[in-house]
């Protein structure tokens, strides 16, 4: 089977004490946009979300887009979900420099549980690998924390942390009937590539 795993779009950041669940940005409503046509050439026949706004609003026009429905999954929540805000990762580096740090080293930050998070992605993909046919495409709109750790278990990577994952990008996995994992795209942005925050800067 094919699982394709999707970041969220650029989401808002949220203000203190409004917890780490903001809803898309406006030009994360733009990347959107993009993503039913940029996804046409895979037979995607379920599609799972984590259950944070910014990953289930990037899944709904997908899923609309196919007739299907959006199946939540707790597990595919990103790790700051418990956290008391969201701050884009573009601005870690200059609030916060010694988690920036730190993440730059591979780890995620240090009030999350490093062990519980990856075992609960462990878990919620080998369920979803589990439950569908081999000829089966599943995309997974999740948070490039998630991503990350997804690759990391499958090729073994030194650090947990190891990718690039921008907004939107696609990440290709197939699986064997086994269930053996090999990894065929990694970062995929073509689709948005002009939207993405890195390639807008004057």
């Amino acid at each position: 089977m094919q699982l394709l795993l999707i970041r969220h779009a650029l989401p808002l950041r949220s203000e203190p004490g409004q917890g780490a669940d903001p809803d898309l940005s406006e030009d994360g409503r733009a990347q959107v946009k993009r993503l039913p046509d940029g996804l046409a050439r895979f037979p995607i026949s379920r599609v799972v979300s984590s259950p944070q706004r910014r990953a289930v609003q990037t899944a709904e026009p997908v899923a609309a887009a196919r007739g299907l429905a959006v199946d939540i999954d707790d597990r595919f929540a990103e790790y700051d979900r418990d956290l008391p805000v969201y701050i884009p990762i573009e601005q870690i580096r200059e609030e916060n420099p010694q988690e920036w740090a730190r993440m730059a080293q591979g780890h995620l930050p240090s009030a999350v549980d490093e062990a519980a998070f990856c075992a609960r992605v462990r878990a919620a993909v080998d369920d979803v690998v589990a439950a569908a046919e081999p000829q089966d495409t599943v995309a997974v709109f999740s948070h490039g924390g998630v991503i990350n750790v997804v690759l990391h278990q499958i090729l073994g990577t030194r650090r947990l942390l190891s990718f690039p994952v921008d907004y939107v990008s696609v990440t290709r996995l197939l699986f064997s009937r086994s269930g053996e994992a090999t990894v065929a795209a990694v970062n995929s942005t073509e689709h948005v590539w002009d939207l993405l925050p890195r390639n807008q800067r004057a």
